[in-house]
C-alpha cells in the first residue's frame, strides 16, 4: 500500500518545490491564526500555482468560523480545507457547496469518545487524527486508537519525523491508517521548513 503524504506548514517556494519534487501528495498552508507557520492567501496563492495538478493544495484552520473560511480558500486557491476545532456537519457541508474537499482533525482520544452517529454525520472527505495539541510536534498517543481503531481509512499526525514515522506506520496500518501529515517533524527550527528533512521524511514514511 503507497503511502499518502502531506507536508504541512510551507511557507516558501524552495520547500514547496522540494515538497512536490519528493512526490507528496499534498502540501499544506496554515491560516490558523497565532502560528508561527501562518500565512497570508496572497503569499499562498503564489505557492499553490508552483504545485502541479494531482497535487492537493489544502489550507489549514483552526477554530474559524466556516465564512472566513470559506473567504480564505478562496483567496488562496486552495483545493481542500482542514478543519481543526468545533465545526459542525453544517460547516462541512458548505465547504462542500463551495467545490472544496475537506479533511476534518480531531485529537485521537476526543474521536475515541465520539458516538458513531456523530462521526458519520460529519460526511468529510478524509479523516485526520491528530495530537491534542496540532502544530505542538507532541509525540502520537497511539493508545486510543489500538483500543478503539476508526471503521474506516485514516490519516496519522502528532509528533512524527523521518526517524519515527516508519516505525509509527507499521503498528497502525493494521488499524487503517494510510496517510501521514507532518509540519513540525520536518523543520530545522520552529516554523522553519528543511528540504533535507521534507526528503527524508518522504523516503521514511514509503519505505
Amino acid at each position: 500500500m503507497r503511502t499518502w503524504v502531506k507536508i504541512c506548514g510551507l511557507s516558501t517556494p524552495e520547500t514547496v518545490d522540494a515538497a512536490v519534487e519528493a512526490g507528496v501528495d499534498a502540501v499544506g498552508f496554515v491560516f490558523a491564526p497565532g502560528s508561527p507557520r501562518t500565512i497570508d492567501p496572497a503569499t499562498a496563492r503564489e505557492l499553490t500555482a508552483r504545485v502541479p495538478a494531482g497535487v492537493e493544495t489544502v489550507g489549514v484552520f483552526r477554530g474559524q468560523d466556516v465564512e472566513t473560511v470559506l473567504e480564505l480558500a478562496r483567496a488562496s486557491s486552495v483545493s481542500t480545507v482542514q478543519l481543526h476545532g468545533d465545526e459542525t456537519p453544517g460547516d462541512v457541508a458548505r465547504a462542500h457547496e463551495a467545490g472544496l474537499r475537506v479533511i476534518r482533525a480531531v485529537g485521537a482520544a476526543a474521536y475515541a469518545a465520539e458516538p458513531e452517529e456523530a462521526r458519520g454525520a460529519f460526511r468529510e472527505d478524509a479523516l485526520l487524527l491528530d495530537a491534542v495539541a496540532p502544530g505542538a510536534g507532541a509525540t502520537f498517543d497511539s493508545a486510543p486508537l489500538l483500543a478503539a481503531p476508526p471503521a474506516r481509512d485514516w490519516l496519522l499526525a502528532g509528533g512524527l519525523t523521518p526517524a519515527n514515522v516508519a516505525g509509527l506506520l507499521a503498528g497502525l496500518r493494521p488499524q487503517g491508517a494510510v496517510g501521514v501529515d507532518v509540519s513540525s517533524g520536518v523543520e530545522s527550527s520552529r516554523g522553519v521548513k528543511s528540504v533535507e528533512l521534507i526528503r527524508a521524511f518522504v523516503v521514511a514514511a514509503r519505505a
